[in-house]
């Protein structure tokens, strides 16, 4: 007899056709892998955490709605200008499809109202990654000016999150010229002795950066966001040279010393709110 070609008999029990039938299944939306760990998180413990990992904690982009909430004091928020969406205005091929499909996410790259954040009536404008990835077009830059002109007539302080893949393509040259307008913007509410305070968050880039993103009074950034004008790939393309570690991160450039402090997501209310009274408004911080 052959010993090297006996097989052990199939038994029924053990290859059950139902086997796999009796896996438990765990849906895709209960759980997010972490990009930088590998860790898989729960869902529900993501949003308890502010959308931060729980293990090395990577900061997940954030949607614009629950920035507000994290900033707003309760229910205080009121939006302006939410009527304001924009419109295929250089009749780009194929801008139409482009602004219904991101209109899932949003009616604009950008959301400006009013405010209470530690009780200190603020202007607040919050951009939308999920928007055509926060490209600034002719209504975002309307919005933020807008915004900046009710803050320098009010006397109130802004604060600007930021997240920006940098000027919207489609509309040309009038996207750049938003570089212009929102800064003679934060120029104006500059000159009138108020308060601007950016928060950058990933990614800020483009004309973005180029602009009100980096012309805060006091600039702050969650950790380890990208924060450039080019992006890494472009810049080694044409320099033809292998960049610095964590080049562009918010920790780097924060050594170069363009931004003011890196601070982790649960802490940023609470620093924007003793920022925001120690410069005058509301009650002074004990």
């Amino acid at each position: 007899m052959d010993f090297f070609s006996f097989v052990k008999p199939k038994n029924e029990l053990e290859s059950s056709p139902d086997a796999k039938q009796n896996v438990p299944f765990v849906p895709e939306e209960m759980w997010v892998k972490c990009p930088k760990c590998n860790t898989l998180l729960l869902t529900t413990d993501m949003e308890e955490n502010l959308n931060v990992c729980t293990k090395c904690n990577h900061h997940f982009r954030m949607d614009a709605k629950r920035r507000i909430s994290l900033f707003a004091d309760g229910d205080s928020f009121c939006e302006h200008d939410a009527d304001l969406t924009a419109a295929n205005i250089l009749d780009f091929p194929g801008y139409d499809k482009k602004l219904e499909k991101a209109r899932e996410k949003g009616k604009e790259s950008v959301i400006c109202g009013e405010c209470l954040i530690g009780g200190v009536k603020t202007v607040l404008c919050v951009m939308e990654g999920g928007f055509m990835m926060g490209s600034m077009g002719t209504v975002t830059g309307e919005k933020i000016t807008r915004a900046f002109e009710y803050a320098t007539e009010n006397r109130l302080p802004v604060v600007v999150c930021t997240v920006s893949g940098g000027a919207r393509m489609q509309e040309g040259i009038l996207s750049l010229m938003q570089m212009a307008k929102t800064s003679g913007a934060v120029k104006r509410h500059s000159d009138a002795g108020l308060l601007y305070i950016t928060v950058l968050t990933d990614p800020t880039t483009g004309g973005v950066t180029a602009s009100f993103a980096m012309e805060g009074d006091i600039i702050l950034a969650e950790p380890n966001s990208l924060v450039a004008f080019a992006g890494p790939r472009v810049i080694e393309q044409t320099m033809r040279q292998k960049l610095p570690k964590d080049f562009q991160t918010s920790e780097f450039v924060m050594q170069k010393g363009f931004i003011d402090a890196v601070v982790s997501r649960d802490k940023l209310k609470k620093t924007v709110v003793k920022l925001l009274k120690m410069h005058g408004y509301g009650e002074a911080a004990q």
